[in-house]
Order: structure tokens, then C-alpha cells, then sequence
């Protein structure tokens, strides 16, 4: 049972992917889109494609945790996604993964130019990787 990880943006969409055990997200594929048409095609050919069993969508949550104009947009863009996926839809909080992420490339050494690229699906693999670990139930002495 796989899932894919969406971090959601204006020009871009990151896109994750999780093993079959939900263990671990990786970093999948970065595609550029203009409307919430082209990124709802992009999600459901990269969920068909991957035969996922879910998708997590990114919610742009302000520090204290409210919606502020960008996460109306997701949610709009939610609503419209959820009318077309085949597979449950959910919506998981992705602060800071945007900072979190460009912070583990600069410690990766990898340059400013190549970052660009590679931010948006980083982010969206920190976001399902904090989504896969708050499924898992907590191991004797770790509550």
C-alpha cells in the first residue's frame, strides 16, 4: 500500500512517494503546473502510474495553525482533487517543510541552482514522512 505526498504550490507541484510498508517517503518528481486543472491531471496520472491507496496533500498551516490565503487555496484545490481521485484524499499539516527541506540541501552541499529543482519534492517527502510516522503506533517506552 503505497501513498503519494503532494506539496502544493502556485507554479509547482512536489511530489512523494512512500514504499509499500509506508515506512519510508522518497522524493519522487517536481511538475510544472499553470491551473488546478494541469495539477490535478499531474496527481492523478503520478497516483494511477504508482498504483497509490492514498494521497496526502500538503496543508499550508500558519504557525499557530491557521488557514491563511494559501491554505484556502488547497483547500479549495482539495475539493476539486477529492471529486476526481479514485483512492481517499487527506489533507496533513506541512509546516515547515518548505525551510526544513532548502536546510537539508544547503547541509548536502548541493548549489543554489540545483536546489530550485529539488525543493518542492523534498518538502513533499518530509510532509509524508511526518504523515507515515504519526500512523505507526508508539514502541514500548515511547510514550
Amino acid at each position: 500500500m503505497r501513498l503519494l505526498g503532494v506539496d502544493w504550490g502556485e507554479r509547482r507541484l512536489g511530489i512523494a512517494v512512500s514504499d509499500e510498508t509506508q515506512t519510508v517517503a522518497s522524493p519522487h518528481v517536481v511538475e510544472r503546473c499553470r491551473s488546478d486543472n494541469e495539477r490535478v491531471e499531474a496527481i492523478l496520472r503520478h497516483a494511477s502510474d504508482l498504483s497509490v491507496d492514498a494521497v496526502v496533500l500538503g496543508m499550508p498551516l500558519s504557525l499557530s495553525g491557521d488557514e491563511g490565503p494559501t491554505g484556502r487555496a488547497v483547500r479549495r484545490f482539495s475539493e476539486l482533487l477529492g471529486k476526481r481521485l479514485a483512492v481517499p484524499l487527506v489533507l496533513w499539516d506541512e509546516r515547515l517543510t518548505t525551510g526544513s527541506a532548502q536546510r537539508a540541501l544547503i547541509e548536502a552541499g548541493i548549489k543554489r541552482s540545483k536546489r530550485k529543482d529539488l525543493v518542492d519534492k523534498v518538502a513533499a517527502s518530509i510532509m509524508l514522512q511526518s504523515y507515515l510516522d504519526c500512523q505507526k503506533p508508539p514502541t514500548v517506552g515511547q510514550e
